[in-house]
């Protein structure tokens, strides 16, 4: 752990971190020694940085053994990047806002530093200065009512449209919503939650407007947020466009106005602080805190302190990690409301992993094997990621996945209304690794289940996938008043036109229809059925999730499997919550766990994953996933994390060895007590 003075350094010069660097000489817990800089030999680099060491470069700033913490200053482009080496690098971390461009981009710094046991925080210094605290403590003792109406504006205008500048260049995230949006959004949420005695509130609603310039950033924007209770917040904000910038909050018995709150009143250099509280013509208030300290001081000292404490977030009421996530998720909702994507972000510019290093090729960490019928060993996990909606969100996940050794993913036509195939199309060429990679296409879902409907369907799909064929497909549901022999006619059809180079088969089929697939295949000279894409866990599903769909997860069906071998891609492989704390006998509150899965026979085989998992030093969910891995037949689970901590923790799974009496236990009970 830190101890002493933190030793900082700052990544990139600039106005801003000119302003740091003053707040550090004002701290009680830091001294600024060194400055990285792509431009070392910048004249008055020393001067503007007295004390500090200037260095060629920011891996030489986060080379340095002397340097405990980093500043990271650079355009909002380079934060996730630079955060996630300096973690890497074993340094705490204070960056600049905005975190991240995105939500996804901070929880994968988050990640970083989580791994690491570094800090991690966001400089929104208004945050620290005692006058945010004031605030709060306005409006929990109930100074002006019940709280129903804020209003925040952040607002400038530059001289006029300038290409270069960072505040209009594409290329660097400009824009009003990424550089200065954030401040009235994070305090609307966080005077939102003081209303309810929380740290902070999330909106149920974001309405978002823009006027997007000639290079296609934001030069004004406004946005409506409604949050849970029936505060609602109007924020807005600009680069281009002069705003009052007064902070309001309307209450039942009256009105809360603060001037310029991110400066506390003052400048980058002295907030003094300032409220003032109307309740009334006659009755209004001015609470001056005469404020002293250097602005950016209580930031600095807030970090430090968190540092040498040995915690990884800012101390509330500083931006803790799932507050800077919070507030990122509605500028991202703002974004997409405005349609605001950077070119930066698609694929053609984000060639890169999210830490600016080249796709690694030679992961280990998920092994593979070889199934029948397949040209190449796949992964024993199964990548499911209909989630995400931006190639920025989703390649941070994709590109994990791939570095740890999975190459199996698993795609329909009607995830995402087709966006999935999409997403992974682009990743795919992105990246250049469709030879190594493994598909799994699902087509002909219910209403339009129908032989003819899986060529078409196909065709599409291997479009937005941007490939000749796939390896695996499954038709998504069946149609039993369609003869099975047309269904396996058609599929034939496209394996023989090389658009399916492996298996293909049933998702949701009952044995019954694969058996008379089957049979009809080996009647008729056609390829057979060769794999199934059924629920598998170690919690067996009582009614379907969804209509059509089928589990296989009966005795019958173990039976079946494993006579005939046959490989079953299971879904919702982990019982979709119900081995984590999601679940229990006495919670009910989930009517989707209630309805699928609560069972006293389910409940006990989540006693004995509980006892195991006590044993193995895992979670329950650990040995679920385990569970599925170790049939007497080839089963391979379809995992569907949302972000990288969900991610590593699926693969604690594969740790865990399960013997066939190991399983026969988890199953059965107690008569096969595990030895």
């Amino acid at each position: 752990m830190t101890t002493g003075k933190i030793r900082w350094g700052i990544l990139g010069p600039g106005s801003i971190a000119k302003s740091f660097a003053g707040g550090v000489a004002g701290s009680r817990t830091g001294e600024l020694v060194a400055l990285g800089a792509r431009n070392p030999a910048k004249p008055g680099l020393a001067e503007t940085f007295p004390g500090a060491r200037i260095l060629d470069g920011y891996e030489a700033l986060l080379a340095d053994p002397n340097v405990d913490a980093v500043y990271i200053s650079i355009p909002h482009p380079g934060h996730a990047e630079w955060a996630i080496k300096a973690a890497e690098a074993g340094k705490h971390v204070l960056c600049e806002k905005p975190l991240a461009l995105t939500a996804f981009e901070a929880d994968a710094m988050m990640h970083a530093a989580r791994k690491a046991g570094t800090f991690l925080g966001e400089a929104f210094m208004y945050r620290l200065h005692p006058q945010t605290l004031q605030l709060v403590e306005l409006i929990r003792s109930g100074a002006i009512g019940e709280v129903r109406m804020i209003k925040s504006s952040f607002g400038f205008a530059m001289p006029g449209f300038m290409p270069e500048h960072r505040l209009y260049a594409n290329d660097l995230a400009g824009g009003g919503i990424l550089d200065v949006g954030g401040y009235p959004v994070s305090m609307a949420r966080l005077l939102a939650g003081a209303a309810i005695g929380q740290p902070f509130a999330e909106p149920d609603k974001v309405v978002g407007a823009a006027h997007l310039g000639q290079s296609g950033v934001d030069e004004w924007a406004s946005a409506l947020l409604h949050f849970p209770g029936g505060i609602v917040a109007e924020v807005s904000c600009s680069i281009s466009l002069d705003q009052d910038n007064v902070l309001r909050i309307f209450g039942t018995k009256g009105r809360i106005e603060v001037p310029d709150f991110w400066f506390a009143g003052g400048n980058r250099d002295v907030g003094p602080g300032r409220i003032e509280v109307i309740r009334s013509v006659a009755a209004h208030e001015v609470i001056g805190l005469d404020e002293t300290r250097h602005l950016y001081s209580f930031e600095v000292d807030a970090a430090g302190e968190a540092i040498l404490a040995g915690r990884q977030e800012f101390a509330w009421p500083g931006m803790s990690w799932a507050d800077s996530l919070g507030t990122l998720r509605v500028l991202d909702r703002w974004r997409a409301a405005v349609s605001l994507e950077y070119e930066i972000e698609k694929p053609a510019k984000r060639v890169t992993t999210l830490s600016g290093r080249p796709l690694r090729t030679d992961g280990k960490a998920i092994a593979k094997r070889a199934i029948p019928g397949l040209p190449k060993p796949v992964s024993l996990l199964a990548l499911g990621f209909e989630d995400f909606r931006s190639f920025s969100s989703g390649s941070i996940l994709l590109d994990a996945y791939f570095e740890a050794g999975g190459n199996l993913f698993d795609t329909g036509f009607v995830y995402g209304a087709g966006y999935t195939e999409t997403l992974l199309g682009q990743w795919l060429a992105n990246r250049g690794v469709r030879e190594k990679s493994v598909i799994i296409a699902k087509g002909a879902h219910s209403p339009l289940c129908y032989p003819d409907v899986i060529a078409k369907q196909l065709a599409q799909s291997l479009d937005r996938l941007r490939t000749d064929h796939v390896d695996i497909y499954f038709m998504h549901r069946d149609n039993p008043d369609v003869p099975v022999g047309e269904f396996v006619d058609a599929m034939d059809a496209e394996a023989k036109a090389g658009r399916i180079r492996g298996l293909f088969g049933g998702s949701n089929w009952t044995m019954e229809r694969m058996d008379e697939a089957i049979a009809y295949a080996e009647k008729n000279g056609r390829q057979k059925p060769g794999a199934l894409s059924n629920n598998f866990s170690l919690a067996e599903m009582l009614e379907p999730i969804w209509a059509g769909c089928v589990t296989s997860s009966t005795d019958a069906w173990k039976a079946w499997l494993a006579a005939r071998q046959m490989p079953n891609f299971a879904w919702s492989s982990q019982g979709r919550g119900f081995f984590t704390e999601r679940a229990g006998r006495d919670r009910t509150d989930n009517e989707e766990l209630v309805r699928v899965w609560y069972s006293e026979k389910n409940f006990a085989r989540r006693d004995r994953a509980i006892e195991l998992a006590r044993k193995l030093g895992k979670s329950p969910i650990h040995v679920a996933l385990a569970y599925v891995l170790a049939q007497p037949f080839p089963s391979v689970p379809l995992i569907g994390p949302r972000t990288l901590d969900e991610l590593e923790d699926s693969l604690k799974a594969l740790d865990i060895k399960l013997t066939p009496e190991d399983v026969a236990w988890l199953d059965e009970g107690p008569e096969r007590r595990r030895a």
